[in-house]
């Protein structure tokens, strides 16, 4: 049980207030309402490039990381496809300084030419490195495409393609940021052994002044019912052949969201599950297979992937998935099979309830989520999964009308 305070500032920041007396270090996390989802379909990858520009230096601050590592401070940020998230932790003594950091990039960001070239040029580095030259890092520019036709969790986090990047101008990076981040567009959480009054006067000193209005309201299309099965196949330098499955899944807060979590590490968590058991030891289909969902938002994606043995055709592979899928949708997960998933995930929360950091990001996420109470909420919700709901689920879900499939097949040499 996590216990905070929130209030909410006049220019329309939220913020959430944990206190922690156990650690000297105070956590900031602060988390903008805006990923790839709110980008425009011509000008992708920006929401990415932000995170890489927030660090570029501010108004008064040329470089970000110089004075929060001279206070004893670390920090990180990320980006999806619905948030873009960046949190730091520093001793107590120095929160005033962490305030001050992180209200100056959201006040005065540097946006200069010189600036924006630079992180464009990291960016463009990283898709090189991370989906273009990484064997199968470009499997997901093609499924992507494939599962979505409407909506925008059409790409990836990194855009489209580089192109993207490589044209962005400086009038399209300031409207960016006068767009999302702003305050009414934020969330604000702080962990540690801080007070509620503390964190008021700290938060009216430094964000208090910022008065950018809120410029975005979102409307995004709803993906249509998939009524028929996708396919594609490529071809590229890589080791084996591959097969991504990924199949249209309910909402973040729809309550059988939970269902999918638990049947994902049914199938596939540890040696006992039974992806393992079977299609990797049994039959020798697999070198290696996996599923988990991508937990957006919006209506998301439940993904299996699997590295195909060496000699055994991708056909014979495929229809080795399909049985292990039809197993749970003709038949109850085993009640112990079920429990042991269920604690597995109960100590994975409970790990997520020690660190500060972790605190402060999870609250951030659940107030966007609703209501930041919704995260005490969370292990009871796993709990309550039935075997009823987890077949239930796999019989409207994991149907091949539903799924999109990418064929990734090695080069013979």
């Amino acid at each position: 049980m996590i216990d905070f305070d929130r209030f909410t500032l006049d220019n329309g920041l939220r913020v959430l207030v944990h206190r922690d007396t156990t650690t000297p270090l105070v956590a900031l996390n602060i988390l903008y309402d805006v990923g790839a989802r709110d980008e425009d379909p011509e000008k992708t990858g920006f929401a990415h490039l932000f995170e890489h520009l927030m660090f570029g230096g501010s108004t008064n601050i040329p470089v970000f990381d110089e004075p929060l590592e001279r206070a004893g401070g670390q920090n990180n940020a990320f980006t999806s496809n619905d948030i873009t998230n960046y949190y730091l932790s520093v001793p107590k003594q120095n929160l005033d300084m962490a305030f001050w950091l992180e209200s100056d990039r959201m006040h005065g960001l540097n946006l200069s030419e010189k600036g924006i070239a630079v992180q464009k040029h990291v960016v463009i580095e990283e898709f090189k490195q991370r989906y273009l030259n990484q064997p199968y890092g470009d499997a997901w520019l093609s499924l992507r495409p494939m599962a979505y036709t409407t909506h925008p969790y059409a790409w990836p986090t990194i855009g489209k393609e580089i192109a993207h990047i490589e044209n962005a101008t400086a009038e399209d990076v300031n409207a960016f940021f006068a767009r999302h981040y702003c305050p009414a567009n934020a969330i604000l959480a702080i962990a540690g052994d801080v007070t509620t009054e503390e964190i008021k006067v700290l938060s009216e000193r430094w964000f208090g002044p910022i008065q950018r209005p809120y410029q975005y309201q979102r409307s995004l299309p709803k993906e249509p019912k998939q009524l028929e099965k996708r396919s594609k196949t490529i071809h590229g330098a890589v080791p084996y052949d591959a097969i991504y499955k990924v199949f249209h899944m309910p909402s973040r807060l729809d309550p059988l969201y939970y269902a999918a979590d638990l049947l994902t590490e049914i199938l596939s968590a540890g040696e006992s599950s039974r992806f393992d058991q079977q299609l990797v030891r049994e039959e020798q289909l697999f070198s290696e297979i996996g599923a988990y969902i991508t937990g957006d938002i919006d209506e998301g994606l439940f993904v299996i992937s699997g590295k195909v043995n060496e000699g055994i055709d991708i056909s014979v592979a495929e229809a080795g998935i399909r049985r292990e899928l039809d197993k749970v949708m003709l038949s109850l997960v085993l009640p112990a099979e079920l429990e042991k998933i269920k604690n597995r995930m109960e100590v994975a929360l409970a790990w997520s309830e020690l660190k500060v950091a972790d605190k402060a990001m999870n609250l951030c996420y659940f107030e966007l989520l609703g209501d930041a109470a919704l995260w005490n909420a969370e292990a009871g919700k796993i709990r309550a999964v039935t075997d009823v709901q987890i077949q239930n689920l796999a019989k409207h879900v994991l149907v091949e009308e539903n799924s999109s499939t990418l064929y990734y097949m090695a080069e013979k040499k």
